[in-house]
């Protein structure tokens, strides 16, 4: 075979290859997803919230705390502001309150990205647990609620080798927890290699002080997790493989997959509903226009609801779907008593009602 034969054979291989990946990738995606529209009643913007609220939770006295102005890499920063912290009172209707951070920690390079909340049995110590990406390193900063004077004391920050990309994170102590990495590699370069060719390295690490390990893998990229009321499993979104992984806690920490349920989206965090254990999702319905951000054709959002995930038959329910025309890049979605709050990315934040 000459010489020519030979590039020409390789040219079509490769030709192949990338043709292969780019249908692999659209199908990953979501790119040929149509958006379209399915509103919930009475929904309103959240007034004040202008650069995301990429995670919420809220409490049982429907305080809610909300994660905003995260600046993600592959997406727009819509501004060069700090990240912030709100608390919004879904009784009273006071908020969103802009919670002052008191104690040795750097809030102009505050980076906030997933957030958990833990409760202490001892003495009702509320504590808040946030992932922050500083100078785009990965770090898990422990805070404490001091909700009389809304304010934030920094009691603790944690970096260790095992935690390099994270996203979400649960907490199940004062100072434990388990945390999603949604890349493997920490490189950018090595990151795109990843995201063209899904390897499923990406893992659930467990963090306590003296005791931190990888306790589950397998994952394209593991984004949300939560904990079930009864604190026996774990849920994972494996966000590009649209599904959620359901892990049962084992007594020497470690996880073990119980089943996946295919959810049809890229969803993002996690919310579990305290009385019936459903979860809610916030979810990108077409990841190639989010990755895109084209403001003449934005991306949607999409809120998930998982029902008796447990069962046999657990039931996904499409409850909202925006084109982009209200909000973009929808990241969580909280529900609480007949309200339903949806947080994005980058962008803004609605409040609706659910009946």
């Amino acid at each position: 075979m000459g010489k020519l034969a030979v590039v020409l054979v390789f040219a079509v291989a490769a030709a192949a290859l990338i043709g292969q990946r780019l249908i692999a990738l659209s199908h990953l995606s979501l790119a040929f997803r149509e958006l379209t529209q399915n509103h919930l009643p009475n929904c309103h913007l959240i007034k004040g919230i202008v650069t995301g609220a990429e995670d919420i939770t809220v409490l049982e006295d429907g305080l809610a705390f909300i994660s905003s102005g995260l600046k993600y890499p592959g997406l727009p920063p819509y501004s060069d502001v700090p990240g912030k912290i709100y608390t919004l009172d879904l009784l009273s209707g006071v908020g969103p309150v802009d919670l002052h951070i008191r104690g040795d920690f750097d809030t102009e390079s505050f980076n906030p990205h997933g957030i958990s909340i833990y409760i202490d049995d001892k003495d009702g110590t509320i504590y808040l647990f946030v992932v922050n990406h500083p100078q785009n390193n990965s770090l898990v900063e422990i805070f404490k609620v001091l909700e009389d004077e809304n304010t934030l004391e920094h009691v603790k920050t944690i970096k260790h080798a095992l935690l390099h990309n994270v996203n979400d994170i649960v907490a199940v102590g004062v100072e434990s927890f388990y945390a999603t990495n949604d890349h493997y590699f920490t490189n950018n370069m090595l990151k795109t290699l990843e995201f063209l060719f899904p390897l499923h390295w990406c893992d659930v690490v467990f963090y306590s002080p003296g005791a931190v390990k990888s306790v589950a893998g397998g994952f394209a990229s593991a984004n949300g997790i939560n904990i079930s009321p009864d604190k026996r499993y774990l849920y994972v979104s494996d966000v590009t493989d649209h599904k959620i992984v359901v892990l049962e806690i084992q007594k020497d920490g470690v996880l073990s997959r119980v089943k996946e349920v295919a959810v049809g989206s890229l969803c993002d965090n996690i919310e579990v509903e305290s009385e019936t254990g459903d979860l809610w999702m916030g979810c990108h319905p077409n990841g190639a226009k989010l990755l895109r951000s084209d403001p003449s054709d934005p991306p949607g959002s999409e809120v998930i609801r998982l029902q008796n995930i447990h069962s046999e038959e657990p039931v996904v329910t499409q409850v909202y779907m925006d084109d982009g025309r209200v909000i973009i890049g929808s990241s969580v979605a909280a529900p609480y008593r007949g309200t339903l709050l949806i947080g994005t990315v980058y962008h803004k934040a609605l409040q609706c009602d659910l009946k």
